[in-house]
């Protein structure tokens, strides 16, 4: 029996980041709460909400553009993610967004998704097979049982756009899968690389700038070596809400300075942007001026961070806990029921291990190893991560046998370390973005973009048309 659609659809406007606006309806599936155990959830349901448009489709043959939704609302990825809406302007597709379960408005069971046992449906295999199961009804709904399904993804989505086409080949044509570390996460290589990708971010655009963090962090630890004398200190410099209290705190304090670089070599765009935070044009070079024109090392430090923090200018004091929160994704995990979700995924199969030690990367000693995950992971939701589940049940380095994905990465984005950066095959592809940050590619064409994303993009239809040609030459 066809699983049937929630009545509720409602019509939005968004604005996309060049100021085009892309309508969408919004609607809800009603989702399997759990794809593998035919018991204890029986045939129980869930809202899954997507996003759909479909303006500029060719009704019944055109394709299915397909977003595969990823550690967040769905809206900010429709919102952010212009380039899908080019390409269906050029292929005649239909557009739709499926938002991941457990983030958004997507919550098995309401608002009980996040306690006891009811957060173990999270996970990569569950969201797949909510895709999986949803594109195939949406699909017969709408009588588009012969039309191609190309996946978009950027990040945890480009992760999960590159699974999609591994595991559903019979649904999934093809992928792109823009900022994707997929040899990271499966625990390939380090997850240090991350923090010194970072660092040679800020150090391209300037050494002196390195080292004035640098410089900011020895001084900083000179300080907390003097005890509560130090640390009022460097609450006072800093403009810290609360006062330390532990040495934990002076830890937290670390990283929450620590992300604020993380998060502007992550969305070092050539243009002003608010994806996950409010930046200026390339916030890498911004930073770096506060610090080089600072009157000393640790002013630079503080102000660099505010950039971040204190956006808005509005900011009386830093409440660095309700800013920055110690989670098991060294890098962040934001804040809200989205954060817990995404604390949980890097708990049990994302692997996310990174530390840093002053040496290769210009950041205080600060570890988060295998140990101290499986303490955090144990204290916090009661599991242990199995560091093998992605590089067994998603292939690891060995995905030679797949075909027809583009794998984008930009040279600024801290992520592109973990990805896979050079061809594979002859379908199986990569493309490097010069002076591109995290999944660039996948946003609104902007006039201040660099030619190097232009042509990605431009590669990236090539691909689609080519991957399309193939399917409605082999069905007609």
């Amino acid at each position: 029996m066809r699983i049937i659609y929630a009545l509720v659809a409602v019509l939005f406007f968004v604005s996309a980041s060049n100021g085009e606006d892309y309508d969408y309806v919004e609607s809800y599936f009603d989702q399997k709460v759990d794809h593998f155990n035919f018991v204890a959830y029986g045939t129980q349901t869930y809202k899954q909400r997507y996003l759909y448009n479909a303006t500029w489709w060719d009704k019944g043959t055109g394709p299915i553009f397909f977003y595969a939704g990823n550690e967040g609302d769905i809206v900010g990825f429709w919102k952010n993610t212009g380039f899908i809406f080019r390409a269906a302007k050029e292929f005649k597709a239909l557009v739709v967004f499926a938002e991941h379960r457990y983030y958004g408005k997507s919550f098995p069971f309401g608002n009980d998704s996040f306690t006891g046992e009811a957060i173990g449906l999270l996970s990569v295999n569950q969201a797949l097979s909510d895709y999986a199961f949803f594109l195939k009804s949406f699909k017969a709904d709408r009588g588009a049982d012969k039309c191609p399904v190309i996946a978009f993804g950027g990040s945890y989505g480009g992760m999960l756009a590159a699974y999609m086409r591994f595991k559903y080949p019979n649904i999934i044509q093809g992928a792109i899968a823009a900022s994707a570390p997929l040899y990271q996460v499966a625990g390939k290589i380090s997850s240090d690389i991350f923090f010194q990708a970072v660092t040679k971010d800020f150090h391209d655009v300037s050494p002196n700038c390195e080292a004035r963090v640098r410089s900011a962090f020895a001084q900083l630890n000179k300080w907390a070596s003097a005890g509560k004398a130090g640390y009022e200190h460097i609450v006072e410099v800093f403009r810290i809400c609360k006062p330390f209290v532990v040495d934990d705190d002076y830890q937290h304090f670390l990283r929450w300075i620590r992300n604020s670089f993380v998060s502007a070599a992550m969305m070092d765009y050539p243009y002003a942007a608010s994806f996950m935070a409010n930046f200026p044009a390339f916030p890498v070079k911004v930073m770096c001026n506060l610090l080089e024109s600072a009157p000393t090392p640790v002013d630079g430090l503080r102000e660099a961070a505010a950039l971040l923090y204190n956006a808005s200018q509005t900011l009386d004091c830093f409440d660095m806990f309700e800013e920055y929160m110690y989670c098991a994704d060294p890098t962040g995990c934001g804040a809200g029921t989205d954060a817990t979700a995404w604390n949980y995924q890097a708990c049990t199969e994302i692997n996310l291990e990174g530390s840093t030690y002053g040496v290769q990367d210009m950041f205080p000693v600060l570890p988060f190893n295998t140990e101290m995950r499986d303490y955090y992971c144990h204290n916090t939701f009661k599991v242990a991560p199995r560091r093998n589940f992605l590089d067994v049940e998603y292939w690891g380095e060995d995905i030679s046998s797949a075909t027809n994905i583009v794998f984008s990465n930009g040279n600024l984005d801290p992520w592109a370390p973990g990805g896979i950066l050079k061809n594979i095959s002859d379908s199986l592809v990569a493309v490097i973005v010069e002076g591109g940050a995290h999944h660039l590619d996948l946003r609104e064409d902007n006039p201040n973009d660099p030619q190097s994303v232009r042509d990605a993009r431009n590669f990236e239809l090539a691909n689609i048309r080519k991957w399309l040609t193939e399917y409605y030459n082999k069905l007609w």
